[in-house]
């Protein structure tokens, strides 16, 4: 029997997108919001489908709209804001979870916070479930594949072209640098703040610069290759854009560690920068294309394999992985309890081939 897919945040500009590739796949998710007159719309739009209203800021409304054994797929950011409600609801109901998010502070919290007891409701969460950061898995996984047990580090590099951001993004982006990073070291996850590492890819000749950040890499390929030691997840920005990405982490450091500044400065940042605001046209989106490079590397500093991956705007792949990912688990392919990375979800050849099937593909 195929489980209910429920999608959270369903009138927002990736949670949409979602929507209406889960209805091209052939479900009918029960879509939820805040406001009962622009679900609806929506629903009628896709074909009458079933709806529910929830606030993010009233999580006993999320709670009462998620059952055990749904898949419950969650586009409402900035995830650090607004993205408890939800994945708690799932952990405490025993519902498989899956969300849109690029925060890695979020992730932090649901591999360390949520995880363990999802683990008890025998739910899964898979976080990060887009293009932030499914793709680095995939690389990071065949890259580690083909070098084998040799391999202790593994890199990963995101690169795009003729981007555009949406309103939740930009919000997102702030409310990160407002928070302790980490990154995978010696073995353990730790903090360490973005932008501290620097290091080019090379991509189609090229070599391109990129500067570290809290990606999901760090929990999620660690958990399918022991022998690693260490992780890097990287953004591709001009070196100019890495070195002012550097220095607002160390300025906002005094901030993010006293919590009346950081709660001022989190108020302030809300004014300037709202979320929901819509984003890319279809048309811009069209026009946009990512790469994503990772290389194995042994403990000697040796690179044992590289992987590269092509693949479309990163709002439409989100969306297509999003659908891919909720689908599949409410057919029952879904591996393993607790908070879980892409791979070791769905196996590393059967995650290849949904992410082919929506463009992400080996070149």
């Amino acid at each position: 029997m195929t489980a209910r897919i429920v999608v959270f945040g369903a009138t927002g500009y990736t949670g949409d997108l979602t929507a209406r590739a889960l209805v091209r796949l052939g479900a009918s998710p029960v879509l939820v919001a805040r406001r009962a007159d622009r679900v609806a719309t929506l629903a009628a739009e896709l074909g009458g489908l079933e709806t529910a209203v929830a606030d993010a800021a009233d999580p006993a409304s999320v709670a009462a709209v998620v059952r055990r054994g749904d898949v419950l797929v969650s586009t409402v950011g900035p995830f650090l804001k607004y993205g408890e409600p939800a994945v708690c609801a799932a952990a405490e109901v025993g519902a498989h979870y899956f969300d849109s998010t690029g925060e890695g502070p979020f992730i932090r919290d649901v591999f360390e916070r949520f995880g363990p007891l999802a683990a008890t409701t025998r739910s899964a969460l898979v976080p990060a479930f887009g293009f932030d950061f499914v793709p680095g898995a995939l690389a990071g996984g065949l890259a580690l594949r083909k070098a084998g047990p040799d391999a202790t580090s593994v890199d990963v590099g995101y690169f795009v072209s003729q981007f555009g951001t949406s309103g939740g993004t930009r919000a997102s982006v702030v409310g990160v640098l407002l928070e302790e990073g980490f990154a995978f070291r010696d073995g353990r996850v730790s903090n360490e703040r973005a932008g501290r590492r620097t290091r080019s890819f090379t991509v189609r000749g090229r070599d391109l610069h990129a500067v570290s950040v809290p990606g999901a890499e760090h929990f999620t390929l660690p958990e399918i290759h022991p022998t690693l030691r260490e992780v890097g997840s990287f953004l591709g920005a001009p070196p100019v854009l890495a070195r002012g990405m550097a220095a607002s982490t160390i300025l906002t450091a005094p901030v993010r560690r006293i919590a009346p500044l950081k709660a001022l400065a989190s108020a302030v940042a809300g004014r300037l920068v709202p979320g929901s605001t819509g984003g890319p046209s279809a048309e811009q989106r069209a026009r946009a294309s990512v790469t994503v490079v990772a290389e194995a590397i042994s403990a000697s500093g040796e690179p044992l394999a590289t992987v590269t991956l092509t693949g479309p705007d990163p709002y439409d792949f989100t969306a297509d992985a999003l659908a891919w990912g909720a689908t599949t688990a409410a057919d029952g392919r879904l591996h393993g309890v607790g908070a879980r990375g892409p791979v070791s979800a769905f196996g590393l050849d059967e995650l290849a081939a949904g992410c082919a099937a929506i463009g992400l593909r080996e070149v």
